[in-house]
C-alpha cells in the first residue's frame, strides 16, 4: 500500500513524537560539599529509580574533598565526573573559577536537559551560572532561604540569592523560603514547597540504624577511637561551628562559652567535632584542649554523627542543615548565630538564636539544663522543615516541567 504524502507525514510526525516521549530526561546533579552531598543523595536515588523517565548525571567539585567523599560513599553514589579544584588556602574567586570552567565542560560533555543544584555554596552558585550560560534550566533545591543581610552568612546569602535569579524552577523546603521568593516577584508557578531533603536523608539512616540494631555498635566505636563513654548516663551536649562570619572574636567567644558551662557542670560532656578550617581548630585546641569533660574530636562522617545527634540533651551549632535535623530528634537547637536564614524552627519554639556573645551562650544552655519545662517546650516541636518525601515531590516536580514543556510545544 502506497501511502499519501499527507499520511506519510502523520506517520513520520507520530513516530517523532513517540521518539521524543520515550527519550529520557538527562538530569545533571552538581555539588561539591558535604551537606550538599547529604540533601542531594536522596534525590539522586529517587531519580536513579525511575530509570525509564531519566537519566542521572553526576558531577561533584569536590570543593570539601574528604569530608564529601564519605558521603558519596555511604549513599553508593559514584560521581560520573569529578573536577577535584580544592586545593589549600584557595581564595574564593579562584575557587569560582575553577568550577564555572570546569562545569562547563561537562555540560558541555554529558549535554543534560536540567541541572539541579543545591543550597548556597560556591559550587551552587558557580554551577547554575554555567548552566545559565548554556542555556540548560536550572532547578534550585533549597531555594528561598533568606537572611537579607549579605555578610550573614558570608557569602552563602549572596550565593543563593543569585542562584535564585539563574534557577528556572525553586524548590523551596517551607512556605516562609516560597513567601521569600514571591516577595522577590518571581513567578508563582515556578515556585514549589516540597520540605527539605536533608530529612529525607536523615531518615535513611534512622531507618537503617534501627534495622540493625547498632546501638552498641557505635558506643564502642566511640570508646575506642575518641575514649568517651556514650553508654554512661552524663548528660551529652553536641558542638559544631564553622561559619566564616565567627572568625576570630565569634569563635573565642563561642569557646570562652563551652569552657564556662563545662567548668560550672560536672555532669554534662561537650563533644565538639572540630572543623578542619584553622581559624576554627586555632582557638578552639588553644582555649578547651585541656578541659576534662569537652573532647574534641575530628570531623565526623555522616552516620555517626546522626547517632551522635541521637544521644544528645542538646545542640549547640551554626550549621544550617544541624537547625534541620535536630527538631527530627525532638533535641533543643541553640543556634550560635546573629540571623538565620532558616527561622521556621525559630518560630516553632524548636531552636532559639543565641549569637556568639559568651554570656547569651552560657545562660541559654544553663536554662535548659536546670529548666525542664523550658526544655520540654523546645523538644516537643513537630519539625517544621519536612515530612521525609521531598525528593519524590521534586522529581515529580521535575518530569511535570518537561511534560509542560512538550505541550507547549
Amino acid at each position: 500500500m502506497v501511502l499519501s504524502s499527507i499520511e506519510t507525514y502523520r506517520v513520520n510526525s507520530l513516530n517523532k513524537e513517540m521518539n521524543v516521549s520515550k527519550k529520557k530526561i538527562k538530569v545533571l546533579f552538581v555539588f561539591g560539599t558535604r551537606p550538599e552531598a547529604i540533601k542531594m543523595a536522596p534525590v539522586i536515588k529517587e531519580c536513579q529509580k525511575n530509570k525509564s523517565k531519566f537519566k542521572s548525571i553526576v558531577c561533584v567539585t569536590a570543593q570539601h574533598r574528604q569530608m564529601l567523599d564519605q558521603v558519596l560513599n555511604l549513599f553508593s553514589i559514584k560521581p560520573d565526573y569529578d573536577l577535584n579544584i580544592m586545593t589549600k588556602k584557595q581564595s574564593l574567586p579562584k575557587l569560582n573559577a575553577k568550577m564555572l570552567v570546569g562545569v562547563s565542560d561537562v555540560i558541555e560533555k554529558s549535554g543534560p536537559d536540567i541541572m539541579v543544584v543545591q543550597g548556597d555554596t560556591t559550587t551552587t552558585y558557580a554551577a547554575a551560572q554555567a548552566a545559565f550560560y548554556a542555556k540548560v534550566p536550572v532547578a534550585h533545591i533549597e531555594a528561598g532561604l533568606r537572611t537579607y543581610d549579605k555578610g550573614s552568612p558570608f557569602p552563602e546569602e549572596v550565593n543563593r540569592c543569585l542562584t535564585s535569579v539563574l534557577s528556572e524552577i525553586h524548590l523551596a523546603p517551607t512556605e516562609m523560603a516560597r513567601k521569600n521568593l514571591l516577595r522577590e516577584n518571581y513567578d508563582n508557578s515556578s515556585v514549589f514547597v516540597v520540605g527539605n531533603t536533608v530529612i529525607d536523608a536523615l531518615k535513611s539512616v534512622q531507618i537503617k540504624h534501627k534495622k540493625l540494631n547498632i546501638k552498641s555498635k557505635w558506643e564502642r566505636w566511640f570508646l575506642k577511637n575518641f575514649d568517651f563513654d556514650l553508654s554512661k548516663k552524663s548528660t551529652t551536649i553536641l558542638v559544631t561551628g564553622h561559619r566564616r562570619e565567627s572568625f576570630g572574636k565569634g569563635f573565642m567567644n563561642i569557646c570562652k562559652a563551652l569552657g564556662d558551662l563545662a567548668k560550672n557542670n560536672k555532669h554534662i560532656q561537650i563533644i565538639y567535632p572540630v572543623h578542619l578550617n584553622p581559624n576554627v581548630q586555632k582557638p578552639a585546641y588553644e582555649i578547651l584542649g585541656d578541659v576534662a569533660n569537652i573532647h574534641l574530636i575530628s570531623p565526623l562522617d555522616y552516620e555517626p554523627f546522626v547517632f551522635l545527634m541521637n544521644r544528645a540533651k542538646l545542640i549547640l551549632t551554626d550549621s544550617g542543615g544541624v537547625q534541620e535535623e535536630g527538631p527530627s530528634f525532638g533535641i533543643p537547637v541553640l543556634v550560635m548565630r546573629d540571623t538565620s536564614e532558616r527561622m521556621e524552627g525559630v518560630k516553632a519554639g524548636s531552636a532559639k538564636l543565641v549569637g556568639t556573645h559568651a554570656k547569651s551562650i552560657t545562660s541559654q544552655v544553663q536554662k535548659l539544663l536546670d529548666n525542664s519545662i523550658e526544655y520540654k517546650k523546645m523538644s516537643k516541636v513537630v519539625n517544621p522543615y519536612g515530612d521525609g518525601k521531598a525528593s519524590q515531590r521534586i522529581m515529580k516536580i521535575i518530569d511535570g516541567y518537561f511534560r509542560r514543556k512538550k505541550h507547549d510545544k
